[in-house]
C-alpha cells in the first residue's frame, strides 16, 4: 500500500492532468490559423508546424492521468476494490500518450487544403483515442456502482449522468467527423464539451477522493501525513 504522501501526490496529478489538458487544447485552438473549434477536432491540433504543442499536451496529461489511476487503486484497495476502475484510468491516460505520439489524419477540412487520407499513423491515433472516449464513461459508470452499492446515491447520480452525457456527446461528435451534414459544422464543439464533461468528472472525482468528506463518508482513515 502507499504511503499517505505518495497516494496524496497521485491523487492530485489526477487534477492536474485534468486542467492542464482541458486549458491547453482550448488555448491552442483559440489562436491557431486556419482552425475553427467548433469544426475541428482537438487531435488536428497535433497536425502542422506548431502541432508539437498538442503532442505535449497529450503526452504530459497522459502522464499525469495514470499517475492518477494508481492512487485510485490505491483508495480502492482500503475499499475493498480491484483493479478495474483504476484500470480503465491508466486506458485513459495510455491513450492520451498514444494519441500525442501518432498524429491524425486531416479532417473534416482542416489542414485547409489538405484531403482526406488514412494512414497507419493515423489508424493508430484513432486506436489510441479510443482509450480516451471509452476508459472514461466506462470508468465513470463502473465508480458510480460502486457509490451506489455503498449508499452514496448523488455521487452515483452524477457518474451515471456524467456516462450518458459523455457518450450522447461522443456519439454526436463522431457523426459530425463522419461527415453528417447536420452534425460536420459544430463537430469540434459536440467533442469539446464531450471532453470537458469527462474531463470535469476527473477532476471533481480527484478532489473527491482526497478530502476529508471521502474518508468520513466511507468510514476510512484519513490519510494526510
Amino acid at each position: 500500500m502507499l504511503q499517505a504522501r505518495d497516494e496524496r501526490t497521485l491523487l492530485r496529478c489526477g487534477t492536474a492532468g485534468a486542467v492542464l489538458f482541458v486549458a491547453a487544447f482550448l488555448v491552442i485552438g483559440s489562436v491557431r490559423a486556419g482552425y475553427d473549434p467548433l469544426r475541428h477536432p482537438v487531435s488536428s491540433l497535433a497536425i502542422g508546424s506548431f502541432g508539437w504543442t498538442q503532442a505535449v499536451n497529450f503526452c504530459i496529461s497522459g502522464v499525469l492521468v495514470t499517475s492518477f489511476a494508481f492512487g485510485v487503486r490505491s483508495v480502492l484497495l482500503r475499499l475493498g476494490g480491484d483493479w478495474w476502475i483504476p484500470g480503465l484510468v491508466i486506458a485513459v491516460g495510455v491513450g492520451l500518450i498514444g494519441a500525442g505520439f501518432f498524429t491524425t489524419d486531416p479532417i473534416n477540412g482542416y489542414p485547409p487544403g489538405a484531403e482526406a487520407a488514412t494512414t497507419v499513423i493515423g489508424v493508430l491515433h484513432q486506436l489510441f483515442s479510443a482509450g480516451v472516449f471509452l476508459g472514461l464513461p466506462a470508468a465513470s459508470w463502473m465508480l458510480g456502482r460502486l457509490f451506489w452499492a455503498t449508499k452514496h446515491p448523488w455521487w452515483a447520480g452524477y457518474c451515471f449522468v456524467t456516462t450518458a452525457a459523455f457518450l450522447t456527446g461522443f456519439a454526436l461528435a463522431a457523426l459530425g467527423f463522419a461527415g453528417m451534414p447536420d452534425f460536420q459544422a459544430l463537430a469540434g464543439l459536440y467533442q469539446r464539451i464531450t471532453l470537458v464533461i469527462g474531463f470535469g468528472w476527473l477532476l471533481l472525482i480527484s478532489l473527491f477522493l482526497r478530502s476529508a468528506r471521502f474518508s468520513r463518508a466511507f468510514n476510512i482513515r484519513v490519510r494526510t501525513a
